[in-house]
């Protein structure tokens, strides 16, 4: 099969330098509110069912994300990959930035809806983008690079709103404008990439390969959503722990980006590690990387081992996200890459949503920590269970 350097010119470093700036924005959109629930709890308690609703704020972000991601990957495909992610950039900062005016509980959430759609959009079409762009080992590069710069948005944005909880709990919510900067390099810079024909779609165009893909489509939807319902204990379940420990605002956000900036590692690793190993086995060591990291946070009754548990974790994040999403990439067809990619971000963003609703009972009847040592211990199970099958088909 012909390769993409044949059939497209390679994008400028300005245009690729663009793209990474709007990935940084993926992580942050849900997770920069984290350091303020505690001082919007206390602020929204007279409200009836406060606590629920107050959680609510950060993961009806992921909800509508996971819900309107479909949509996004549709829309990617009919209409193009530009228009999408300029409107959703656009949307991105009138929605994110609007919490810090609204006062009402129910319009917050209300914006934080409208943000997830943005988020939903800009991940999609950014995956779509360099999915286009790409082939091969330079996919392969490129996406770990966008998982990196995922990360690194929140190493830079998360600390930074922790700080600002510290002045007021909405202050935070400025960091949204951010969006608006990377709005007028993505008018200018960035063209529709030219997509081939289905005739070219290769390895899915025969019925047998079609259902044998979509068979390992689901599965890959089915590990993301597991890996980001036990993740995002970090941003939902951790601060309340901290401030149990008597620990700021200021702490609790560098804690939770912690494990961003160790998914950087695990981001710019994965090329290496794709050359060597096959898809399958890298998602067992991720999520054995994230089981150890959770177990040794779990286990730990001081500041310092919890931090180093999330460290470990975020490394293996940052394994299993490229991982996943390259492996999509090439068992896609060129003409549906965009609604495969954005049934990857379903998957993550309604594991995101869920975790708390299935992580919470967890909680209240076993503490924080214990859930932690057992989701630990879950993930490393399940990641041996994986490897033992693998080797007993072989």
């Amino acid at each position: 099969m012909t390769t993409l350097s044949t059939r497209l010119p390679q994008p400028a470093l300005a245009a690729r330098a663009t793209i990474l700036a709007s990935a940084t924005l993926t992580i942050m959109g849900a997770a920069i509110i984290a350091p303020s629930l505690p001082a919007m709890n206390a602020e929204y308690a007279g409200t009836p069912g406060a606590d629920v609703l107050v959680r609510l704020t950060l993961t009806v972000t992921s909800l509508a994300i996971a819900v309107t991601a479909p949509v996004a990957g549709l829309l990617a495909d009919r209409i193009g990959r530009r228009p999408l992610l300029l409107t959703s950039l656009a949307l991105y900062a009138l929605a994110g930035a609007a919490g810090y005016l609204i006062t009402s509980l129910g319009l917050l959430i209300a914006s934080r809806a409208l943000l997830g759609a943005a988020v939903g959009g800009v991940m999609t079409a950014v995956s779509a983008v360099i999915a286009d762009w790409f082939e091969g080992p330079s996919r392969a590069r490129f996406l770990g690079l966008q998982q990196a710069s995922a990360s690194l948005g929140g190493v830079v944005f998360l600390p930074l709103a922790g700080i600002l909880a510290d002045i007021s709990w909405r202050a935070p919510f400025l960091l949204y404008v951010v969006a608006a900067l990377i709005l007028p390099a993505a008018a200018v810079l960035l063209r529709e990439p030219v997509r081939p024909a289905a005739a070219m779609a290769g390895p899915v165009a025969g019925p047998a390969a079609r259902i044998g893909s979509r068979s390992e489509i689901i599965r890959v939807y089915g590990v993301a959503a597991a890996a980001t319902v036990i993740f995002y204990m970090a941003p939902t379940q951790l601060p309340f722990w901290l401030a149990a420990l008597h620990t700021s605002t200021a702490v609790t956000g560098m804690v939770i980006a912690g494990s961003t900036l160790t998914g950087i590692v695990g981001a710019l690793a994965f090329p290496r590690l794709r050359s060597r190993m096959r898809p399958p086995t890298i998602t067992a060591l991720s999520l054995a990387l994230l089981g150890v990291g959770w177990l040794v946070a779990g286990t730990g009754a001081e500041l310092p081992q919890l931090a180093a548990g999330v460290l470990i974790g975020g490394v293996g994040v940052g394994l299993v996200v490229p991982n996943l999403n390259t492996r999509l990439a090439e068992i896609a067809s060129p003409t549906q890459r965009g609604r495969v990619l954005g049934g990857l971000v379903t998957a993550i963003f309604l594991g995101q949503f869920l975790s708390p609703l299935a992580m919470q009972p967890v909680v209240d009847r076993l503490g924080v920590a214990t859930t932690f040592t057992w989701s630990g211990g879950v993930l490393l199970l399940g990641a041996a269970l994986a490897v033992t099958v693998r080797l007993v088909r072989r």
